[in-house]
């Protein structure tokens, strides 16, 4: 049974960090890219960031460029996602996913985590 569990949402000042990570169990980690998308209130679920299996191409959306960093961690089967100097156009649930093809993880992965709240008060 394969699981994507994220971890670290909260609520956090504007200007402020969080960092996300999620848990991946019942894949073989290192054959899989994986990204991360949100979804904001009354919005479409967006791609926000991917990586490729060994980490050594990432992506990201324009509007988190600079500040937003995606890595893992092979070892431990985990992906994260850095977030420093949120803004309340940030608040969404953040969602991770994961796909053996990274074109295919941009669109309609195979696997979705349950998602993370990330809130960011102005």
């Amino acid at each position: 049974q394969v699981q994507l569990v994220e971890s670290g949402g909260g609520l956090v000042q504007a200007g402020g960090s969080l960092r996300l990570s999620c848990a991946a169990s019942g894949i073989t980690f290192n054959r899989y890219c994986m990204g991360w998308f949100r979804q904001a209130p009354g919005k479409e679920r967006e791609f926000v960031a991917d990586i490729s299996w060994n980490g050594g191409l990432t992506d990201y959306i324009d509007s988190v460029k600079g500040r937003f960093t995606v890595s893992r961690d092979n070892a431990k089967n985990t992906v994260y996602l850095q977030m420093n100097n949120l803004k309340p156009g940030d608040t969404a649930v953040y969602y991770c996913a994961a796909d053996e093809n990274i074109n295919v993880l941009r669109t309609t992965p195979i696997y979705w985590g349950q998602g993370a709240q990330v809130t960011v008060s102005s």
